[in-house]
């Protein structure tokens, strides 16, 4: 049998997507890895080992023997460590920034999946007697609006009446951010933080006294079926759009090949729609404008090859880098 081993990795500004996409294959068991990471600091991702932590997974698995929900994890937990101790000693003025982690991880037929904050992962299968495609969404969204979620920060904070409120028409967390779970975030996660040298609206009236975000995933295991076809990865930017339903339906009726770009620009379509303006002028409005009509959007759409996991034989190494515009 071979190893496969897949990782994706994205970051972006506005609606630029720049994609590195690593594969590596070795004698061994079948593995597929993909990650996909949402992050506000790529600077930092790919200038320091931070960028191997997540990878890290790897090693665990050599030291444990197989992929377990603990191993996931860690790797997350090193990620977080790695970017607090580098923002605490180098870079104290990235005590604000912060971002969502979406992490797929395919063994033979088993799917993991951690995520953490509100990016989303969801499943496409075709039905076996309509031959219809239909959309299980695979992890949980981690936003304030969701009222599982607010729930749960009130419980964990019975004490703070502002744990969750209403602040430009959205829920937040703290009236600040809207995702309770991310990487990063440090000033809502430390007591020590000094509160003084936040600006603006990431200013508290009061110090944390306890993390009010946190960093551990939600990790969830799957066995892939005959009938699943293919896996979205997206950022909230989508689905803020496009129902789990509609982003399947997109991927069922066209072709591999550019499917991703397809979901993007059906997505800002929409966006226009409901601000009653043409696709075509919303792409010509500066950034700074464009944030009030949508969000930051990535996807990445992974399809399930089942032959691939009775084949035998051997791939070379493939490093790609790449960019798209929408």
């Amino acid at each position: 049998m071979m190893e496969l081993i897949c990782y994706i990795v994205l970051w972006l500004t506005t609606m630029s997507l720049w994609l590195h996409f690593h594969l590596r294959v070795n004698l061994g068991s079948t593995w597929i890895h993909s990650g996909i990471y949402f992050m506000c600091f790529p600077w930092f991702i790919l200038s320091t080992k931070s960028s191997a932590n997540l990878y890290f997974m790897e090693g665990l698995i050599r030291d444990h023997g197989d992929m377990s929900d603990a191993c996931i994890r860690r790797a997350f937990q090193a990620t977080e460590d790695e970017f607090t101790d580098y923002v605490r000693h180098s870079k104290p003025e990235l005590l604000t920034v912060g971002a969502c982690c979406l992490v797929g991880v395919i063994r033979g037929r088993t799917l993991h999946v951690a995520n953490l904050g509100d990016s989303r992962a969801v499943l496409g299968s075709v039905s076996r007697n309509s031959g219809k495609i239909t959309a299980t969404q695979l992890t949980m969204d981690h936003n304030a609006s969701s009222e599982e979620i607010q729930q749960e920060l009130r419980s964990k904070f019975p004490e703070d009446d502002q744990i969750v409120m209403m602040k430009h028409g959205v829920w937040r967390v703290k009236g600040i951010i809207q995702v309770s779970r991310s990487i990063g975030d440090i000033y809502l996660k430390s007591p020590d933080v000094n509160m003084e040298t936040l600006q603006g609206p990431f200013r508290l009236a009061e110090p944390v006294k306890r993390p009010v975000l946190s960093s551990e995933p939600t990790v969830d295991t799957w066995s892939l079926q005959q009938q699943d076809r293919f896996l979205i990865f997206a950022s909230d930017g989508l689905w803020e759009h496009l129902s789990n339903q509609d982003a399947c339906e997109i991927v069922h009726r066209h072709a591999r090949s550019g499917v991703a770009r397809k979901l993007i620009k059906a997505a800002l379509c929409e966006a226009a729609r409901k601000r009653e303006v043409r696709y075509e002028d919303l792409r010509t409005l500066e950034k700074k404008v464009r944030r009030f009509f949508h969000d930051d959007i990535t996807v990445v759409v992974v399809f399930v090859d089942h032959e691939l996991f009775n084949r035998q034989g051997s791939f070379r190494e493939l490093s790609l880098r790449g960019g798209i515009n929408c």
